[in-house]
Parts: C-alpha cells; sequence; structure tokens
C-alpha cells in the first residue's frame, strides 16, 4: 500500500518538515464552452494556494486539446466514455482533493474511485428548470464561473478578476497570408455553428446578416458548418470567407485572436474568442444568457443581443421549442450597429 507521508507530519507533528505538493484533480468532461469556463478555478487554485501545487484534469479525449498547452496543469487525463478505462491512474494520483465541475454520474465515480476531499459545482439545475418555464429568475442561478468558485470557496481561493485562460500553440498560430488579399488588412469573424439548432440563425438571417455588414467577414465553424458557410458565401461573394472545418481548433482561435470583433451563437467559440480579449457580440435564440453560460468578464465593446420571442428561453440547451421560428426574431440591424462601433 502506497503511503502519503504528508498525513503523518500532519497528525504526528514530526519537528522537522517533508512537504509534499498539494494534489489536485479537477473533473470537466465536455464541451468546448464549459471546459474553457472553468480555466479561471485552474488559473487561481494554481497561484493562490501555499506550496508546490499540482494540478491534473480529466477530460474526453476529443476536448484534450484544449487543455494540453494549460501552464497551470500538470496532466491532461483522457476518457473515451467510461472512467474505469483510467480508474488505477486515478487511485495512482493520490490526490489530496477532487474540484468536480461536472456533477454528473461519471464524476461522481470519479469521486468515489479518488476516495479524495471533494469540492462540487452546484448546477442549479431546478432553478434553470422554473426559468425555461416561469420566463423569469424564480430562484437565484449565477454564472457557472462563479457557482465554480463557490465551489472551492473554503479552500481559500478567489475570482482575481483575469477572466478567462485560452492558450494557443505558437505552431498552430495562423498568419493572415492565408486568407485572401481583402481579409489581410482587416476581418471580423462569425461563429455560425452551435451544439443545438436553437442555437443556430437560419441561414437565410445569417445571409441577410452578412449582406448588411461592410467589412470583410471570415465564417468559422466545424466540418458541418461548411454546407451552411458555402451558402453564405454563394450569396455574398467575395466579401466572406467561409473558413468552416478548414482549420483546427487552436487556429481557428488564432484567426479569432486577429480580428476587430467575433460574431457568435451562444457556442464554445464564444467563450474562446472571450478568453482572447476579442470584442463579442453573442447572439442568442433558444437559450438566454440568464442560464448562466454568457460570456465571462467580456471586454469593452462586447455586447450580447437577444432574439425578441416571448416563448424564450425554450429550453436549457436551445435543442427544442424553435421550430416555429420565433426564437429567431433578431433586429439584425443592431448587430451592425455593434460591429460599426
Amino acid at each position: 500500500m502506497r503511503v502519503r507521508w504528508t498525513k503523518f507530519v500532519k497528525f504526528a507533528q514530526f519537528p522537522f518538515s517533508m512537504s509534499q505538493p498539494t494534489r489536485i484533480l479537477i473533473v470537466r468532461f465536455s464541451s468546448i464552452g464549459d471546459i474553457v469556463l472553468t480555466s479561471p478555478i485552474i488559473r487561481a487554485l494554481k497561484t493562490q494556494l501555499e506550496g508546490e501545487v499540482q494540478i491534473d484534469f480529466i477530460t474526453k479525449s476529443k476536448f484534450a486539446t484544449l487543455l494540453e498547452y494549460n501552464p497551470h496543469l500538470n496532466e491532461v487525463i483522457t476518457i473515451e466514455e467510461k472512467v474505469s478505462e483510467v480508474q488505477d491512474q486515478l487511485r495512482d494520483g493520490m490526490y489530496d482533493y477532487v474540484i468536480d465541475l461536472h456533477n454528473n454520474i461519471r464524476s461522481r465515480q470519479v469521486k468515489k474511485v479518488c476516495r479524495a476531499l471533494a469540492f462540487t459545482l452546484d448546477k442549479r439545475n431546478i432553478a434553470k428548470w422554473l426559468y425555461v418555464r416561469a420566463k423569469r429568475e424564480v430562484q437565484p442561478i449565477g454564472h457557472v464561473v462563479s457557482r465554480s468558485f463557490d465551489a472551492v470557496t473554503s479552500l481559500g481561493v478567489q475570482d482575481d478578476g483575469k477572466g478567462l485562460d485560452y492558450f494557443i500553440p505558437a505552431q498552430q498560430e495562423v498568419s493572415l497570408n492565408v486568407l485572401p488579399a481583402p481579409f489581410q488588412n482587416g476581418y471580423i469573424v462569425y461563429a455560425i455553428g452551435g451544439q443545438m439548432m436553437g442555437k443556430i440563425l437560419p441561414s437565410q438571417q445569417m445571409i441577410e446578416l452578412c449582406t448588411r455588414i461592410s467589412i470583410p467577414i471570415v465564417l468559422l465553424g466545424g466540418v458541418e458548418d461548411r454546407e451552411c458557410g458555402d451558402q453564405v458565401v454563394k450569396a455574398c461573394g467575395d466579401r466572406v470567407f467561409n473558413a468552416c472545418g478548414a482549420f483546427s481548433l487552436h487556429q481557428s482561435a488564432s484567426l479569432m485572436q486577429q480580428a476587430q470583433k467575433v460574431i457568435s451563437h451562444d457556442t464554445g467559440l464564444m467563450h474562446i474568442a472571450t478568453a482572447l480579449g476579442r470584442p463579442v457580440i453573442s447572439l442568442w435564440f433558444a437559450t438566454t444568457p440568464a442560464l448562466g453560460f454568457s460570456p465571462w468578464q467580456a471586454v469593452e465593446g462586447s455586447r450580447m443581443i437577444e432574439a425578441d420571442c416571448p416563448k424564450r428561453p425554450t429550453s436549457k440547451l436551445g435543442n427544442r421549442g424553435y421550430e416555429d421560428g420565433c426564437v429567431f426574431n433578431l433586429d439584425l440591424e443592431s448587430v451592425v450597429r455593434a460591429v460599426a462601433e
């Protein structure tokens, strides 16, 4: 059996110091935006706790790239689907604390395996459920980053006010020379994707919006957004460049970092752009910022523009209640003005 000497030093009060690093495991399995929103907690634990602090992070393998260049982390542990894939590694980690920022079945399995002192995010699911049905805040929800700090308040760490982190490796930085010549003198980004259909502006309205904006526009998103991006380019011409699916996530972040402003749906790229200090114009349809996932400490010039629909929010995740189109009743001119400001 492996024994941590720090336990004996603490209780036997030996007259000599055998200090060991504080070992912390943070748990968040998905998704892009949610993982980016954990970055202030990672930084605070690393920089504010006394002594040497070693922090590991467990997530799904497809999201590991978000974390592997974070200088505050020692190791990123990944799973495909099951915690049992890494249970021996978790036991061997001998963690002092587990910070559960997911609070689901898998994260509870992690805590059971680690047998460390655990701190868990309050997801406020009942409060969100009530908000969706009442269309107002019946119980406090709060931003997920604030609630994450609430979870670890007894450790003595607090928000340092430095916002989100996102680290782009040097080899993934994109030169503007890869863009057509008109874009090399300045452009905005429009992140056109979204996990759920209720978070994505219909293509005809995207086209109308892009038509009204005079600044060159780079469309960003995944491979699944490529076809929609092609439709926008076909309608708007060479003032719009479709980069959806053409760049890695870090490369897309690099393009956003060099943009004048970023328009984004309620999606992971919105949080990455915020972390990179770009003014973000976020568009909200079936969801609402009041559910706790608005851009965290966004820079000056950022705006949140919500659709005018009495049914909003129609769901917590944006996966229901959008079919009749009411949630997409967006004042496009307000977006154009926000870009020009």
